[in-house]
């Protein structure tokens, strides 16, 4: 990929990656004015009690055949080939040493990722790396935060479009995510409910062929 100005990162366990983290990525490169979104499925999710349903290699491929085709978006392995535990903070600083202390990184969280920020590890040197993006259900109460996570809610949102700042603002996305999720997704494929509204061909045709969440 060639250098760019403003980058997206997207981290997940994409476990099956679906409609509404594609929807979710297409609107954080257009509302943002991103050049490009990296999709970054988590290799060892240290966050997750019992672990992702398919391997980490099964989820890249998946969000590899979701993407494809799709201008802008890009996968990236590295917490997948990394052989411990996925922190976004070092995940952050690799990308960050690589792309120079110029471009514009944003990182995209969902209002649940938000309301648990102050439990990530050395969550407050994150700002100092990149910008991040919220994708906010309706609803959303800001009250109910962490009274850390609230005060940097509110003194780090930016309304602006411009990408001036390589890192330390916040942002809503104005579109909310689509009412699915995986976990949902699997349980459908388990019962064998009707899942191709939710899934793109490609992928749903790797599903199948490996026997994924039977």
């Amino acid at each position: 990929m060639t250098q760019v100005a403003a980058l997206g990162l997207f981290g997940g366990t994409f476990d099956p990656i679906h409609a509404a983290h594609l929807r979710m990525a297409q609107a954080f490169r257009t509302e943002l004015q991103l050049d490009a979104v990296r999709l970054i499925p988590a290799g060892q999710p240290y966050h997750r009690q019992h672990g992702a349903h398919a391997s980490p290699e099964q989820r890249l491929a998946m969000v590899q055949l979701a993407i494809a085709g799709l201008p802008g978006l890009y996968a990236d392995a590295r917490e997948v080939h990394r052989n411990k535990p996925a922190y976004t903070i070092d995940t952050l600083q690799e990308i960050r040493a690589e792309v120079g202390p110029d471009v514009a990184l944003w990182w995209l969280i969902g209002g649940d990722s938000l309301a648990s920020l102050h439990t990530w590890r050395r969550w407050e040197d994150l700002f100092a790396l990149a910008n991040i993006a919220v994708a906010l259900r309706p609803g959303f109460d800001q009250t109910r935060l962490h009274p850390a996570v609230r005060t940097q809610w509110q003194q780090r949102q930016v309304t602006d479009f411009s990408n001036a700042s390589p890192s330390g603002t916040m942002r809503p996305l104005a579109l909310p995510p689509l009412d699915v999720s995986a976990t949902e997704i699997r349980q459908r494929l388990r019962t064998g409910a009707n899942v191709e509204h939710l899934l793109s061909t490609p992928v749903l045709g790797y599903i199948r062929q490996h026997r994924l969440y039977c």
